[in-house]
């Protein structure tokens, strides 16, 4: 692909595991390494997405799942290494992610903003050849905590509890856990008492409140970092996102004027973004980079209004990116689509089916 000249007017940034790859590395972390894992990391998750966005607890944010797991992942033995070694041998990339990796940094300054572990992002970055100082993510230096093994043996008792509970269901316009069946909100109930009364007593508890997962409200404030650090507003940022953990800073760059981009989202992400993406090849993330750099959101809305092969000749100044396009998708493009009150329940739907069609039921399924 032809490359542009670096344009440091605009500046693109991504989350990771969703618009890149298709690892939910924590999930699959505490899937290999605790006995029923994948059920307790999603009730983990589920009451993750009660804290954030139902109880709106102080303190807390989208995504600090990624510290609650972690005495658990300790008393299991969890090393430095074991999270690098896991991390390096299962990433799992999004078809063409690499190359729009190479191509956006080409033509715009770009970053990563994840809430995984810096031990995967890392991985990652070696394997994709993206600058790891151009990214933020969680950071985790396992092996400076020390237990004792009957703590480890109360935390595994602890972890098969939590597998054991029923996974919350969150009502669909609940803004109160009032709202919640009786089951769900002893559940709720109980895991108030294992996290911040229960662990809060443990050595393993300082892990919970000295780690801090890049999610949230922690992605908005490194988005707006990265724009003071460039020396651009806000409106010049393009912002790629699929999760809960998206949602604050989708939210930020939308509402001053940027361009905010669901890729493959849940419900939390395209309430806050222009745009849903529902593609399988990141290829689309490259065309959208390619006219944003270029014309700016209004210039890419243009585009997605005109999302056939007529319109991308129009907007897309690459001749090797449309080919690759059409060679991907023939005439028959993915769907891309602006987000508005009249469509957004639709949309919502029919990304949170797409989502779980590439990154599989268990996955696509969590906040």
């Amino acid at each position: 692909m032809q490359k542009a000249s670096k344009m440091n007017l605009r500046v693109f940034v991504s989350d990771c595991e969703g618009p890149i790859s298709k690892n939910d590395n924590a999930f699959e972390l505490t899937a290999s390494f605790v006995p029923d894992g994948d059920r307790f990391f999603s009730t983990v998750s589920k009451y993750d997405d009660v804290l954030a966005d139902i109880v709106k607890k102080d303190g807390y944010k989208a995504g600090d799942t990624l510290r609650l797991i972690l005495p658990f992942l300790k008393a299991y033995d969890v090393t430095d290494k074991k999270i690098r070694d896991f991390s390096a041998n299962n990433i799992l990339l999004v078809h063409g992610a690499k190359d729009t990796l190479s191509y956006v940094k080409a033509i715009m300054n770009s970053f990563i903003v994840s809430t995984s572990y810096e031990q995967y992002i890392s991985a990652l970055c070696k394997l994709t050849a993206f600058p790891f100082n151009k990214t933020y993510c969680t950071r985790l230096k396992m092996d400076k905590y020390q237990i004792s093994n009957e703590e480890k043996d109360r935390l595994k008792k602890l972890a098969k509890e939590i597998a054991d509970l029923p996974i919350i269901e969150i009502p669909k316009t609940a803004i109160s856990i009032s709202e919640f069946s009786r089951a769900d909100q002893d559940t709720v109930g109980r895991l108030d008492e294992i996290f911040w009364e229960e662990l809060a007593g443990m050595d393993s508890g300082i892990m919970i409140s000295e780690v801090n997962p890049v999610g949230g409200s922690e992605k908005a404030r490194s988005v707006k970092d990265i724009a003071k650090m460039e020396g651009c507003d806000l409106d010049h940022v393009m912002y790629v996102g699929d999760s809960i953990t998206d949602a604050p800073a989708l939210k930020l760059v939308r509402d001053n004027g940027g361009f905010a981009v669901s890729f493959n989202g849940n419900r939390y992400s395209v309430c806050e973004a222009d745009i849903v993406v529902l593609s399988s090849d990141t290829i689309v993330t490259s065309v959208l980079v390619e006219v944003f750099s270029r014309h700016g959101k209004e210039g890419t809305l243009k585009l997605i209004n005109d999302w056939n092969v007529s319109g991308l000749a129009k907007y897309c100044a690459d001749p090797e990116l449309r080919k690759r396009m059409i060679q991907t998708f023939g005439g028959e493009f993915p769907q891309v689509e602006q987000v508005n009150s009249d469509n957004i329940e639709r949309v919502i739907q029919e990304s949170s089916v797409f989502r779980k069609t590439v990154r599989g039921e268990a996955i696509g399924k969590l906040g």
